[in-house]
Formats: C-alpha cells, sequence, structure tokens
C-alpha cells in the first residue's frame, strides 16, 4: 500500500521537494467557495438555507440549534462516552491553565518611562466543528477549552446539519457543548459557516472577531477569502503523520498508528521515515492484515496508497532527523532506542509523540494537548491552537513629561531621517519654551 521514497546516500540542501505531501488547490476551491461568501454577505439565513439544502442535504428548523436540543443530546448520551468526554475536557483544560500562567510584562526603561504589554482576550470567537467523514466531537473541546481559559466572553460553535438527526449536528457534538456550558451552536457547515461568522447574519448570528478549527477544503478556502475580514487560527489541509523509527520499533504499533491518521481522509498523509529495511517491510507486511478488519478500509487503503504517503528510506538517525525536520508534520511519533534524546533534536513538528506508548489517538482525544495543529509543512513556522492563540498582546505606553524629553531629541532626529518631521513636531510642540 505505501510507495518507497529511497533518501540513501542523497544530502539534497532541501528534502521537502522530494518528501509526499497531499495536494491541496486551495486557489481553485476559493473560486467555488466566492459565490458563497457573496451570497451569505447579500441574502444571510436565505443563503445558509439553500447552500444547507444543496450540501448537507437537510435545511435545519431553526440555524442556531436549541438550548433543549443541547441538553437533550446530553442527557441521551452513555456514561462511559460522558465520562471519556469529561475526561478529556479535564485534562485539556489542566495543560490550557498551565498555558495561561504567563505574566504580563511591565518594563520601566527610565524614570516615568513604562511600557507594559497586556494578554486581552478576543471578543468573540466562531469555532468550526466539521461533520463530514467523521463528527469530531473532540474538536469541540480542543477550540472550545482553551478560548475559555483565555477569558474569551463570547464563543460561538458552528457544526453541519446532519439528515440523520433531524437537522441538528451530531448528537454528540451537542454533547461536548453542553458538558463545556457552550450554548450558542449553529446547524451550519462548510463555507457558509465560515461566512456567516465573519461577516455576521442579521438576526441570526453576530459576527465573530475570530474562527478556528479544522475543516475541508472549502473551510480552508473560506478562511482564506476572508482573512483580514476575521482572523483565523490556519489554512488547516488534510491530516498526516509521520512516524521517525529505528530497528527498535515494534511494527505492528507503527503500522496502527499509520492506519490511524489514514482513517480520517482518502487525502491524510501516513509517512514512515526509518534507516532500517527490516523495520519497513515489516510494517508494509503488518499494514494490510491491520487494514483488513477495520471499518474504514476503502477509505485507509486510498490515503495509505495516496501520493502523499510513503515509507522513506534513510542512511541513519542524523538523516532521520533531518528529513523529519524537513518535512514538518502535524504530528510526528518518534519510535526509536532513545526516543527523548531525538525528540529533544527535532524543531519542526506540530506536536512530538515520544515512544511507543504515545501515540496520535491519545493526542487526538485525551493526553490534554491540542489537536489543532499546522499541516502542509506549516509547523516550521506555525504552532498548534492554544491559549496565546485567542489572546492579544497589547503594548501599553506611559511616559511622563520628563520621561518624554529625555528622549525628544531622539524622536525628533529620527523623524527627520525618515522625512516625516510632523512626526517631529508633535514631540516638539510639547517642550516646555514650545508652549503658549
Amino acid at each position: 500500500m505505501l510507495r518507497t521514497i529511497d533518501l540513501r546516500g542523497t544530502a539534497p540542501d532541501d528534502y521537502r521537494g522530494v518528501l509526499p505531501r497531499a495536494e491541496l488547490d486551495v486557489d481553485a476551491a476559493v473560486e467555488r467557495v466566492r459565490p458563497i461568501v457573496a451570497a451569505v454577505a447579500e441574502r444571510g439565513a436565505a443563503a445558509l438555507a439553500e447552500f444547507s439544502a444543496a450540501f448537507d442535504h437537510v435545511v435545519p428548523e431553526s440555524f442556531r440549534v436549541p438550548a433543549e436540543a443541547i441538553a437533550q443530546a446530553a442527557a441521551g448520551v452513555s456514561d462511559d462516552v460522558r465520562a471519556a468526554f469529561t475526561e478529556a475536557i479535564t485534562r485539556r483544560r489542566a495543560v490550557a491553565e498551565a498555558e495561561a500562567a504567563g505574566v504580563p510584562v511591565r518594563v520601566e526603561l527610565a524614570p516615568g518611562a513604562i511600557v507594559e504589554q497586556r494578554l486581552v482576550p478576543v471578543g468573540r470567537v466562531g469555532l468550526y466543528v466539521p461533520g463530514g467523514l467523521a463528527p469530531l466531537a473532540s474538536s469541540v473541546l480542543m477550540n472550545v477549552v482553551p478560548a475559555q481559559v483565555a477569558g474569551v466572553p463570547s464563543i460561538a460553535v458552528a457544526s453541519p446539519p446532519q439528515a440523520g438527526f433531524g437537522g441538528l449536528p451530531h448528537p454528540n457534538i451537542l454533547v461536548v457543548c453542553g458538558l463545556l456550558g457552550v450554548e450558542e451552536v449553529y446547524a451550519v457547515g462548510g463555507a457558509q459557516a465560515i461566512a456567516m461568522f465573519a461577516l455576521g447574519v442579521p438576526g441570526l448570528c453576530e459576527r465573530v472577531d475570530m474562527v478556528t478549527g479544522p475543516g475541508n477544503i472549502y473551510v480552508v478556502a473560506a478562511k482564506r477569502l476572508l482573512r483580514g475580514r476575521v482572523g483565523i487560527d490556519s489554512e488547516a489541509g488534510p491530516t498526516e503523520i509521520a512516524i521517525l523509527a529505528d530497528d527498535t520499533a515494534d511494527p505492528g504499533f507503527v503500522a496502527a498508528d499509520l492506519i490511524s491518521q489514514a482513517e480520517h481522509d482518502p487525502s491524510a498523509a501516513s509517512v514512515l521515515i526509518t534507516d532500517s529495511v527490516a523495520l519497513a517491510d515489516a510494517v508494509v507486511a503488518a499494514l494490510e492484515p491491520q487494514v483488513a478488519v477495520t471499518k474504514h478500509a476503502d477509505r485507509i487503503r486510498t490515503a495509505l496508497g495516496g501520493p502523499q504517503s510513503a515509507v522513506v528510506l534513510v542512511d541513519d538517525l542524523e538523516q532521520g532527523i533531518a528529513v523529519a525536520d524537513a518535512y514538518a508534520a502535524e504530528h510526528l511519533e518518534i519510535h526509536t532506542a532513545d526516543a527523548a534524546g531525538v525528540a529533544a533534536r527535532i524543531r519542526n513538528a506540530g506536536a512530538i509523540f515520544v515512544g511507543s506508548f504515545s501515540p496520535v489517538s491519545l493526542g487526538d482525544y485525551s493526553a490534554g494537548s491540542t489537536h489543532v495543529l499546522p499541516t502542509a509543512g506549516c509547523a516550521c513556522h506555525s504552532s498548534g491552537l492554544n491559549v496565546h492563540s485567542f489572546r492579544r498582546q497589547v503594548h501599553v505606553i506611559d511616559y511622563s513629561e520628563a520621561a518624554l524629553m529625555d528622549v525628544a531629541g531622539v524622536v525628533e532626529t529620527f523623524a527627520a531621517a525618515e522625512d516625516l518631521p510632523a512626526h517631529g513636531a508633535a514631540v516638539t510642540i510639547r517642550r516646555p519654551g514650545a508652549r503658549g
């Protein structure tokens, strides 16, 4: 199922050009999304109804999910599912609260010359939760918990209406919303949900300041199209896992973890990086028996057989680390003799899973870490969704008259050097001799 890319004996300046990656033509999708966004801006809820019928094959009685529907979903869930959701929320909140413990910065540069950095939460956020191939109830808590801990005062959730559930989002999504105390929930999916959040719909949904959460290519395209009108977390592509392994790895574990990510989507990427041909062969041999007995076998085979997935052979762990850093995986597992030591040397990954007993599926649900992570190589410059994603850093400048006069000449000289004399004049007018 997995093709092989042999990098042994090579030392490219940049491995990124030869590593597997899913094709994601967001620009083309933007042109499909543009009329959707325009229609929502012009016709509001009527456009939402049109697109719900076309894409979700159901039009909800109410796009905003009634509070009683959330309560009914919470009451109807089994005890074991409720316990699983609650434990995942508890662990994610514990990590988020640790993230939030940063101390605001206050610097006194000279007597009376103070610059302070305040952490100010975003005023209102719209959190998108996919409901297509997999209704990701876990994405509710991964978005909501850090926003709550950051102090965001207004939180709304949107997820596609489901024909099988009377036009409501999947019940598990409503259950987690209920457990988190989120009452503003919309049965709206896809690009139209992003447009609703970014632009607002009169009488239905107030516009937000920021949109977060994963979605398909049309959700990504809508984010790109509306970026600037609204803040976004990232342009997330298909999910991906890379596993860096040596001959000490358990091939059954590695195969299971590659399969687990391939289960998400036919475009999901599963990449094994190893210096052991024997391990690579054993993993490939272990794939088919495991795939054959899983529920979404066809989807998994498509993902594993796609151009975005591969076994990458390297000379040694040094080259393997370089390749892993070049790939900058959303999820990177380390299955080596010294997994912690190797993990400490990795620079580029959305999240790093250390050793044989830290699989990505743990992070997807209950590790306490975030699972909203940068994809498509963006982990070399971007971070996963966390408390700081929902906070703005605002500088507050508070200078006394004496402190301004101490630096007045510097400002005036700098302004003249940039040929912006009015900038300098705004300081000069404050000099004692210049005042009337």
